[in-house]
């Protein structure tokens, strides 16, 4: 998932930055490309992915154009803040790997 939405906001920003666009334009594409790539190198997952999903939100209140892309792209950012990097990133080998285990369920007869 990380990999596939880093380079979906690299590819879209990328694009954006061909033509000679407005400052406001610029200013977003250069902070998703940077976003796209810390997320595709799976470096400060988290962080990045908060950092997404208001970059997506900015856009949808500022710019006109596909709502529903950036809506997706911000969901898929606020996910990836939550769940993490994965086992295959750069802060997997900096800070570990960490799952978290949730405690099985207390049934009727172990309350007893």
């Amino acid at each position: 998932m990380r990999l596939v939405v880093g380079s979906v906001l690299v590819a879209r920003a990328g694009f954006k930055l061909w033509v000679d666009p407005p400052l406001n334009v610029t200013i977003l594409a250069v902070l998703s490309i940077g976003a796209g790539v810390l997320l595709i190198a799976g470096l400060w997952t988290p962080i990045v992915g908060v950092c997404i999903a208001l970059i997506q939100i900015c856009k949808m209140m500022m710019l006109s154009g596909d709502k529903w892309v950036w809506l997706l792209l911000a969901a898929a950012g606020a996910a990836l803040a939550m769940l993490g990097p994965g086992l295959w990133s750069i802060d997997a080998r900096l800070f570990g790997w960490k799952r978290i285990e949730t405690p099985p369920r207390k049934t009727n007869s172990d309350s007893r």
